[in-house]
C-alpha cells in the first residue's frame, strides 16, 4: 500500500474500470518525459527509454497484472496486449453513459451541485468515449427536467 501513495495517477485495476483514464494518464506522463514514441508502432526508440517506460507502466499496474505480464518486455507488446484486454469497454460502457443521460432528471437529485456533479460526471464518459456533448446540450438537459410549474425558468 505504500506504493500507492508514491504513484503519479491511478494504476490500472485488473478489472479494468479505470482503463480509458489510465491511458490518458500515461500517454500524458510519457509525452511529457519524451518517451511517447516508445509505445507507438515502428517506433526506433533506445532500449534505454523502452527500459524507462516498462517500470514506468509497470509501476501504474494493479499487481495482478504485473504478475501476468511479467514476462513482457517490450512496452508496445505490453501496450498492445492491455488494449486487446480493456479498449471492449468503449462498448460496454459508452451505451451506459447513453442510459444515464437519458434518465438525468434535476428532481432526483437534493440539490443543484449534485445534479451537476452527476451532469458533468456522465457528459465527460460520454466525451472520453467519442461522443460529443456541448454546454448548449447540457443547458438543454438541465432545462428539459424541470416541472412543469417551473417552465418559466426555462423561458
Amino acid at each position: 500500500m505504500t506504493n500507492l501513495a508514491k504513484l503519479d495517477f491511478s494504476a490500472l485495476d485488473i478489472t479494468g474500470n479505470n482503463y480509458l483514464t489510465w491511458v490518458l494518464n500515461t500517454k500524458i506522463h510519457l509525452e511529457a518525459k519524451n518517451l511517447r514514441d516508445t509505445i507507438r508502432e515502428e517506433n526506433i526508440s533506445s532500449s534505454q527509454d523502452r527500459a524507462k517506460v516498462m517500470i514506468f507502466i509497470h509501476h501504474h499496474l494493479d499487481e495482478g497484472l504485473k504478475s501476468e505480464y511479467l514476462t513482457v518486455e517490450d512496452p508496445l507488446a505490453l501496450w498492445k496486449a492491455l488494449r486487446n484486454r480493456y479498449n471492449h469497454q468503449t462498448t460496454v460502457i459508452l451505451p451506459m453513459a447513453r442510459y444515464k443521460w437519458t434518465h438525468l432528471r434535476i428532481q432526483d437529485f437534493k440539490s443543484v451541485a449534485e445534479y451537476n456533479s452527476a451532469l458533468l460526471r456522465i457528459t465527460s464518459q460520454m466525451k472520453l468515449y467519442g461522443d460529443t456533448i456541448t454546454k448548449e446540450d447540457m443547458l438543454e438537459k438541465t432545462f428539459s427536467t424541470f416541472r412543469a410549474s417551473n417552465v418559466l425558468l426555462h423561458q
